[in-house]
Formats: C-alpha cells, structure tokens, sequence
C-alpha cells in the first residue's frame, strides 16, 4: 500500500456559498439576491425548491463550526452575502448583516478554524441587477465599496481572502446561456460582464491590502482541462478553443495584462465582438487587473475532451458512460487535477495555490442503521489528492485543499437534487448526519496523508 504525504503546513478545509447553506432570506435588512429573483420564476430549479431557508446555516452556523471542529479542518471557505452587507447595492451598510460575519469569524477562530473569505460568489443584490448587473461597469465600482465595508469589519481577523469564486460560471452560465442567474443570453454583454468581474479584482486587491494588514489575496477560476478527441488538428484546434473560451480569457489577464489573441479573433468569428478591440477595456484596466496576487485558487471537477464536427464547430465529446459520471453527469477523472496544476503553475506561476473546491455528487440513502455509505464519493476525494500529492512532487506550490462541500445544500439550478456534502441535511428538520466520506476525510486530515 502506497502512501501519499503531504507538507507539515498543508492547509485542509471545506467549501461552503452563502447562497447555497445560510438562508435568513428575510433576516436582518437582507435584500433579495438575483437568486432569489431567478429561482422565484417557474421552471428556472430543477426541482422547484429556493434558498429561502437551505441549510440554516445563519441560525445554525455554530453546529456547523462544530462538525468542521470534529473533522479536524485547518480552515474553512465561506462566502459573504452582498445582499446582507449592503441591501440596496450601494449607500449605506446593514450593520446587522456584519454582525453575523462578525460572529461566525469569532467562532472559527475559537475553533482554531482559519477563515478563507470569498466576497463574491454569485448572489448580486437583485437591485444592482436592474441597473445591469455586471455588465455595467459602475457595478464594478459599487464592488469597492461592498469590499471596503467587509474588510474593515472583518479585516482584523481574516487573512486570506478571495475577491470572486469562478468568473467563468458568473460570465457565461449567468449572462451567456442563461443557465444561471440572472438569466441572460447576450454573449457579447457577457464579454463586458468578464471584464468587469476581473476589473473589480484588481481594484479590490489595493483595498484588501490597506485594510487588512499581513493578509493573503487572490481569486477563485474553475479550471477545467481539454484533451482533443484524436491526434487530428482540427480537434487540437478545438482545444485550443476550449482553452481559450473557459480558461485563458480569465487567467491570461491576470497573469499576462491581456486577453489572448487567438480568443479575440474567435469571438470576433462567432459575432460577439465587431472587432479586434475590446470597446469595454479602458486605458489602465489591464494594469490594474494583472495587480499581483498571493494565491490562485483552482476548483476542478472534471476534464472536458473536445472535437471538430462536420461543419467545423468545437464540440464536447462524452468521456465515459453513464453509470460512470457523477450525479452532474461528469466525468471522474482524477489525472485531470494534476495535469491542471501541472499547467497552471508552467504557465503562470502563481506564488501558491489552492485547491479551493473539489469534490462529487453522489445521492446515496442511509441504510436501516441509519449510516450513508457514500463510498463513490471517498474514492473520488482519495484519487484527486493521490494526483494532488504528485504535483506537489512535481514542484507546484500546492498549499492547501478545500472539500465541497460541507453540506449537501442548494446547487443551483438543480436544487436540492445534487448532493456533494460530506453531512446530508434532512429538509425538514435540518439534522446533519455525518456521511461515511466525512469520517475518511477526518482521518485523512488526522494523518496528513492519503493511502492507496
């Protein structure tokens, strides 16, 4: 039996969203969120659940401290709720809603819990979406100051902060295929959307910075690597494609201080840009976006193999069988983690990276005994950080590993239909029940190493 070691100062966590667990739609001063706005129209949740209560996490986030206590986790991800800080997206701040953050960081740290706060993951104050959303550039400006009214709140304790989880997914779920909230399908507003997000970042990072003295910054990208259907070059060039599309259009300013060439002309091909230059970028953007951070987060799920069809189009091939992908219909490929931080840490060099969310949904039922053997889930986790451990070998600064997520919880679209916690909640009451997967993890944690 092999064993995987990793470094004494590694980082073990979980993930969690505020949209996702806290509820407290209406609790002190909250405003509604684009989620709130989109799952109230019929058809857009799979199951036709909302997040007005999920987890109860607000009322219930000290029990939920005190599973991740009983893990044994280093430090544990969270998001604010923008809604709850400033509900009318701009002017003045809710108190009330910081006094909740206030506590949740206090108890974390009594738990010798570090706090990894993400700022912004996707629950836009609704009334900031009726001036644009992100596609307005002055929303970016109204990010400063929802950020400045946390972190000087909170800046004291936090340290490790993340300006947004997953622009990609904001971009082109929420404002391109309208998968996501708020709905929309505009791809060349979606391009101004990514801009914004980014511009936001680099704005965000001085902030930070000024207010929350000895702390670490970065950003949070769902990294997803393409392999080409065959040796052909028309499938490597829809790789290249894909690459560029989901990957590079975010990481190459950050890194670089400019859009890809080659993701330009394809946006140009496809109609959403009318040319080579961006009439979003304004002079000094691309300055303050490639700020340097302290750490890139990387969420990986799965890989992406991609082909050419007949009439020329990039296309995603399926990778597996069915009965071989997770409850999201992807596919379980471990190697794709290593080659992702293989990649990124060539290309980009990051100073540090985590693995900020990583994990799979499996629904299984507890048995008579009332336990949840979720053993497809275990060996997802094992496998990702064998490939993890490996990197770290391999030289890539790998510094940490976040599990998503703590609770089955609200995934989206979906519902409650997708379920990647390591503690099953009962909808009714709000039990937590610790799956087989969240003892592993324990152990996993306890010794600092994974076993083949």
């Amino acid at each position: 039996m092999a064993s995987y070691k990793f470094p004494d100062d590694f980082l073990w966590g979980v993930a969690t969203s505020s949209q996702q667990i806290e509820g407290g739609r209406h609790e002190a001063g909250r405003s509604e969120s684009i989620w709130d706005r989109f799952a109230s129209i019929a058809g857009n949740i799979d199951d036709g659940s909302n997040p007005d209560v999920t987890c109860d996490h607000y009322n219930r986030y000290r029990e939920d401290i005190r599973l991740m206590s009983d893990l044994g986790v280093d430090s544990y991800r969270f998001s604010v709720s923008w809604p709850r800080i400033i509900p009318e997206g701009i002017g003045a701040v809710n108190e009330k809603g910081l006094d909740f953050y206030d506590s949740l960081v206090d108890e974390l740290l009594e738990n010798n819990i570090k706090p990894f706060l993400t700022l912004y993951h996707w629950d836009l104050p609704q009334i900031l979406q009726d001036k644009g959303g992100w596609a307005n550039r002055d929303i970016a400006k109204s990010f400063i100051d929802y950020t400045q009214a946390v972190v000087n709140r909170l800046g004291d304790r936090v340290k490790m902060w993340s300006t947004h989880n997953e622009p990609w997914c904001i971009t082109t779920l929420g404002y391109e295929e309208g998968h996501h909230a708020p709905g929309l399908k505009n791809p060349a507003e979606a391009l101004r959307v990514a801009h914004h997000l980014m511009l936001s970042h680099g704005w965000a990072i001085d902030v930070i910075r000024r207010a929350s003295d000895k702390s670490e910054v970065g950003i949070v990208h769902n990294y997803c690597p393409a392999y080409p259907h065959s040796d052909s070059p028309e499938d490597h060039d829809a790789v290249r494609w894909f690459d560029g599309f989901f990957n590079r259009w975010y990481l190459e300013p950050l890194y670089n201080g400019s859009y890809p060439l080659d993701a330009i002309e394809d946006r140009v091909r496809a109609g959403h840009l009318e040319s080579s230059e961006l009439p979003f970028v304004e002079d000094g953007d691309m300055d303050i976006i490639s700020s340097p951070t302290d750490f890139l987060g990387l969420n990986y799920y799965s890989r992406t193999i991609m082909k050419k069809d007949n009439s020329g189009k990039a296309v995603a091939v399926p990778a597996a069988p069915k009965e071989e992908l997770t409850d999201m219909g992807w596919e379980v490929f471990p190697k794709g983690l290593y080659d992702s931080l293989i990649n990124v840490n060539e290309k980009y060099q990051p100073k540090k990276i985590y693995i900020a969310e990583n994990g799979a949904a499996f629904s299984y039922d507890a048995d008579k005994n009332g336990e949840i053997t979720d053993s497809r889930r275990i060996a997802y986790f094992r496998d990702h950080l064998m490939n993890a451990q490996k990197a770290i070998k391999a030289g890539v600064p790998l510094a940490g590993y976040y599990a998503w997520s703590l609770l089955d919880n609200f995934e989206w679209g979906f519902g409650f239909e997708k379920r990647f916690g390591l503690y099953a909640v009962d909808p009714d009451t709000q039990n937590r029940t610790a799956k087989k997967s969240a003892s592993w993890y324990s152990g996993t944690i306890t010794s600092n190493s994974v076993e083949d």
